[in-house]
């Protein structure tokens, strides 16, 4: 099982993404997701967020809110479990990613884009302003087939 964090920056009703297009052997290729990664050890998941946001995008995370918990279960992959948060507020400027193209995405517009099904589960969720909550995902290959 791993466990990591997934971060969706806010700024003028926009989130920021990363297409995942520059990483070799990376299940998210071809998908935009937000910023985040693995734990490292001994890591808790504040600070595997802060240490990746700042490794992928440059920028600092200054407040930020946990918003769910979601397992991602798959007959292709490890079992995962993703901290998943939101925040408005950062110092620095955006750099340039090594494993993606970094862009500010309209919040309505992010469901036009080629992400995963169960990811549009928890946006929706995030964005109804619904309080921390969890969510199990099941996946075969890339077709979800099961979300609560």
């Amino acid at each position: 099982m791993k466990f990591t964090t997934l971060c969706y920056i806010e700024k003028d009703n926009q989130y920021l993404m990363m297409y995942r297009n520059k990483k070799k052997n990376d299940l998210n290729e071809g998908k935009w997701v937000g910023v985040g990664g693995k734990f490292e050890e001994k890591e808790s998941p504040d600070e595997c967020l802060l240490r990746e946001v700042k490794e992928e995008t440059g920028l600092t995370l200054t407040e930020y809110k946990l918003r769910c918990l979601v397992t991602f279960v798959s007959d292709k992959w490890e079992t995962e479990h993703m901290y998943v948060y939101t925040s408005t507020k950062y110092e620095g400027k955006l750099q340039e990613c090594k494993e993606g193209e970094l862009k500010w995405i309209d919040k309505d517009k992010i469901y036009d884009l080629p992400i995963w099904e169960g990811d549009k589960l928890f946006l929706k969720r995030m964005q109804s302003n619904e309080q921390f909550f969890t969510l199990k995902v099941e996946y075969k290959g890339d077709k979800l087939v099961k979300g609560e």
